[in-house]
């Protein structure tokens, strides 16, 4: 009598399995073309130098390779889980970001000495304003209200308001190095500085307090959060194609940014949109990750993306970057001017203010955005 039902629930759960099984995560055909036509494209440019046709190629094979590059490091996130995913992301794009800055001022003279403070600044301010600020915003139209760890982002800003004014700031008022520069001693006390801190706030993120960067059980319960992790022969090929890709990001950078500085010259832009250029074009596929994890009521993951990548883009990019000019003996300038310290410091305490509750609306989202675009616009127009 009851072997029917017995019998269609069994069917149905081998249903069900093979269903699983053949929609098993697999890489998109893209995520493995893109790097192998990088590297085909950075060939040909490095065959024929000075050809448009080769250089338009490379921008796209350069942007092509960092999304291929931030999928891979998202699959292989989902495979380690939260919040180490998030820590992927954010160390996968900071490795771009340091390539494409020490390749840049390497291949420059003095003049592009200020250009690793322009980048680690732009970031900061794209990162806590700009995309902040379309995640607040988006999941505020979408869901109204949403709620987030308040002792995760207060760490985080703690970390962020610490790292920003002692290798941003600080230069500015020391006295052993004239203008806003570090002697040798000053500048390897920073670099070894951020690290430790950067270090000990991945320590609290990942080990010691690690519920504090997740979201509540309630919420987030989207269906990506559903979604099958990755097996363990996905995620080590998406780790293979993850380093292919970021040297391709390397290289690439090296051929184009000739082109991107006389853009900017043409365009009779401040040298400093160089550094805007640079941390928007790494950043871009994180920031659209961050949004659409906010739009799916998924915003302490957001939180966790955008807060991670600019701590990282100081505590990893200014270290490195020291090492590096110290090692060759040029000059490194880091300490930004007066408007730029306004606007770090009006951007640290509007970030304290409006995520100090746990709770977001769009309003918080516009006051995010409004300090973007007043840094947009006097970036051109200083």
């Amino acid at each position: 009598m009851h072997r029917r039902p017995l019998m269609n629930r069994l069917t149905n759960n081998s249903k069900r399995t093979e269903h699983m099984a053949s929609t098993s995560p697999v890489l998109p055909r893209w995520t493995i073309a893109a790097p192998i036509i990088a590297w085909l494209v950075l060939g040909a440019a490095y065959a024929l130098p000075g050809n448009g046709l080769l250089t338009a190629l490379a921008a796209l094979a350069l942007a092509g390779s960092v999304f291929a590059g931030v999928h891979h490091a998202e699959v292989v996130a989902h495979r380690v889980g939260e919040p180490f995913g998030t820590l992927v992301l954010a160390v996968a794009v900071t490795v771009i970001e340091v390539a494409l800055i020490v390749s840049v001022m390497l291949s420059a003279g003095p003049e592009k000495a200020g250009l690793a403070r322009d980048t680690v600044f732009a970031a900061v301010m794209i990162v806590c304003n700009g995309i902040v600020g379309i995640c607040l915003l988006v999941g505020g139209l979408r869901h109204r209200e949403q709620d987030f760890q308040i002792r995760g982002a207060s760490a985080a800003l703690a970390v962020l308001a610490s790292l920003s004014v002692l290798t941003m700031v600080m230069p500015n008022y020391t006295s052993v190095a004239l203008g806003p520069a570090l002697s040798d001693t000053q500048l390897a006390f920073a670099g070894v500085s951020s690290l430790v801190l950067y270090g000990v706030f991945v320590f609290v993120q990942t080990v010691r307090h690690r519920d504090y960067f997740l979201a509540d059980a309630s919420h987030g319960a989207g269906e990506d959060a559903h979604a099958q992790p990755p097996g363990t022969r996905v995620a080590l090929t998406s780790a293979a194609l993850l380093v292919v890709s970021l040297v391709a990001v390397v290289l690439l950078a090296k051929v184009l940014s000739p082109v991107v500085e006389r853009a900017v010259l043409e365009a009779g832009a401040p040298a400093a949109v160089v550094g805007i250029v640079i941390a928007a074009l790494v950043l871009l596929p994180e920031g659209l990750a961050a949004v659409r994890a906010a739009r799916a009521d998924r915003l302490q993951t957001s939180l966790n993306l955008a807060l991670g990548s600019a701590l990282a883009s100081i505590g990893l990019t200014i270290p490195t970057v020291a090492l590096v000019f110290i090692w060759t003996g040029r000059p490194l300038v880091l300490g930004i001017d007066g408007k730029d310290t306004v606007l770090l410091t009006l951007t640290l305490l509007i970030s304290t203010l409006t995520l100090g509750t746990g709770r977001t609306t769009i309003l918080q989202g516009a006051v995010h955005l409004s300090l973007f675009a007043a840094y947009l616009f006097l970036s051109f127009a200083p």
